[in-house]
């Protein structure tokens, strides 16, 4: 059984920065496809970034219009771990971020490909 869990979102003004990070169990995540979404209050869960398997095309990442240039996915393989650094945060960026895991070596934004979902990690951004 897969498990994800996120940690690292907290409390930060607007233009910080914040890194969160996705540690998994059960599945290699070099090997697989994995994703950060967020959901913020009253909207749809949506897509952020993702990252392929490190041998996936030499490994790809793609990010939401709304993110790019701004955060950062990336792992770890040695702990297991995927990150997302988010830097020069708005309000907007406020929501609960969730990590999964797909099956799967390359990426895709939609959500119902994820099979292993963590439990969500809030971030909040003051103006």
């Amino acid at each position: 059984q897969v498990q994800v869990v996120e940690s690292g979102g907290g409390l930060v003004q607007a233009g910080g920065s914040l890194r969160l990070s996705c540690a998994a169990s059960g599945r290699t995540l070099s090997s697989f496809a994995a994703g950060w979404f967020r959901q913020a209050p009253g909207k749809e869960r949506e897509f952020v970034a993702a990252i392929s398997a490190s041998s996936w095309r030499s490994q790809t990442t793609d990010y939401a219009d709304s993110v790019k240039g701004r955060f950062a996915i990336s792992r770890d393989n040695a702990k297991n771990t995927i990150y997302l650094e988010m830097s020069n945060l708005k309000p907007e960026d406020t929501a609960v971020y969730y990590c999964a895991s797909r099956p799967e070596l390359w990426t895709i934004r939609n959500a119902n490909y994820y099979d292993s979902w963590g439990q969500g990690t809030q971030v909040t951004v003051s103006s």
